[in-house]
């Protein structure tokens, strides 16, 4: 068996085994998996059932790990993206006046034009005009965004009413239990302790256990109809594909799509030292957004959460596997799921956006026209709580800056029409 999955996965020369890519995996699902509850919360908002979004999540979910892990080879886990799902819910359905219906029609849409660009030289032509200076900034600035989730998960900070982040009460039993468990989490990550997310995880339940922030009784769950997910699965609309409400919709969620999973994969192939995997990763990355509207759900994307399995030591898709096989398993599970605590996965959060704040070093800060673009990224990701408006502030001020120093030839032209969609796509929203 092990050297099954030795050939299919390359574990030897990706210096890796079986027990570590496993544990990396399941290390991946206990980071991610809020995301089943959270995002069915957001589909809800726009009208499709509770129990269909929960399917339609885990579904997607499973479908997107095992792509990205047979298909790529890489531990990044593919699920519904936060700030993807809100686009979703809030600016198509609620704002644009779509039925989830057409929304899913939306997202199937832009996920064929995904496909079509993953599966093009525009995917190579895309990922070389951006700069290195601006794929570095994402990575910190995705490392930046990492670090303030997870201390809002923690309590630590909170978005306070006066500021943009006030500081949490340090005597809240729930602070109490994340700063415990952080600095554990921290000194077995140190020590390079074998499984040491893992026993965080674990070690993060009991500690909220402790200290009454568990009720085990709460938890029983509800079963799921099938029944009742089949009139979500496949249910796009297409009536109204010839308006110009349902293209500027697909516009959008494309122009989402496409440069925030580009930032993200070459960041996640970065950190694992495997930048040759970037084309099948996109490439994975873009069937699974497609896959997305016919399963109910809104698009996934390269989670930054995937970072936990990597810095757990995953390195091939054997990781991605185990994590998409556990969200399946997670349909059976969802009440026990259910009771590990924000304060159990926050430092983990908090550790792994420490790791990918590193990338600023390879930044060149006395080219102000190369390091202001970065530093806008990777202020602006966790200030706006979005990391395409983080990413598009930054690619529109690049060629600005290089434009008023003369320097306008060191910008690509597939930059500048970047630069140009992404400036209409801020006035679009400021005038709707």
């Amino acid at each position: 068996m092990n050297k099954w999955f030795n050939h299919l996965f390359q574990l030897d020369s990706n210096g890796t085994t079986v027990k570590r890519e496993v544990m990396a995996g399941a290390i991946g699902f206990f980071t991610i998996v809020y995301i089943i509850a959270v995002n069915s919360l957001i589909l809800s908002e726009a009208g499709i059932p509770l129990e269909a979004a929960i399917l339609a999540t885990i579904l997607t979910s499973v479908a997107g790990c095992l792509i990205m892990g047979f298909w790529a080879n890489v531990p990044i886990l593919l699920v519904p993206g936060m700030g993807i799902n809100a686009l979703f819910s809030y600016t198509m359905v609620q704002s644009m006046d779509l039925s989830w219906q057409e929304a899913l029609a939306v997202v199937f849409i832009s996920g064929l034009i995904f496909v079509f660009v993953a599966f093009s030289r525009f995917a190579k032509t895309l990922s070389e005009s951006i700069p290195q200076s601006l794929k570095e900034a994402i990575t910190v600035g995705l490392g930046l965004f990492l670090m303030l989730i997870g201390l809002e998960k923690g309590g630590i900070v909170e978005k306070g009413t006066n500021s943009i982040i006030a500081l949490g009460e340090l005597g809240d039993p729930h602070v109490l239990a994340t700063i415990l468990t952080f600095l554990l989490a921290i000194i077995l990550f140190m020590r390079n302790v074998p499984g040491n997310f893992l026993i965080t995880v674990v070690a993060g339940t009991i500690i909220a256990w402790a200290f009454g922030l568990i009720e085990v009784q709460s938890s029983e769950g509800k079963s799921f109809s099938i029944s009742d997910y089949m009139e979500v699965f496949g249910a796009m609309s297409f009536e109204n594909v010839l308006s110009i409400t349902f293209w500027i919709a697909v516009f959008s969620l494309t122009m989402v799509l496409v440069f925030e999973n580009i930032g993200l994969v070459h960041g996640h192939v970065g950190f694992i030292k495997r930048p040759e995997q970037f084309t099948r990763a996109f490439q994975a990355n873009s069937v699974s957004a497609l896959l997305s509207g016919i399963f109910g759900t809104s698009p996934t994307v390269s989670t930054v959460e995937s970072a936990a399995s990597m810095a757990a030591g995953g390195r091939t898709g054997l990781t991605t596997v185990t994590t998409g096989l556990l969200f399946l398993v997670s349909a059976f599970f969802i009440p026990v799921i259910k009771l590990i605590p924000n304060s159990a996965i926050a430092p983990i959060l908090i550790i792994i956006g420490g790791l990918m704040l590193q990338n600023i070093r390879h930044l060149d800060l006395k080219d102000l026209s190369e390091s202001f673009p970065a530093f806008f990224i990777i202020a602006m990701i966790p200030f706006t709580y979005s990391i395409a408006d983080g990413i598009a502030i930054g690619f529109i001020l690049y060629p600005i800056l290089k434009i008023s120093i003369g320097r306008a030839k060191e910008v690509s032209v597939s930059l500048y029409v970047i630069a140009v969609l992404f400036l209409f796509n801020f006035v679009f929203h400021v005038i709707s």
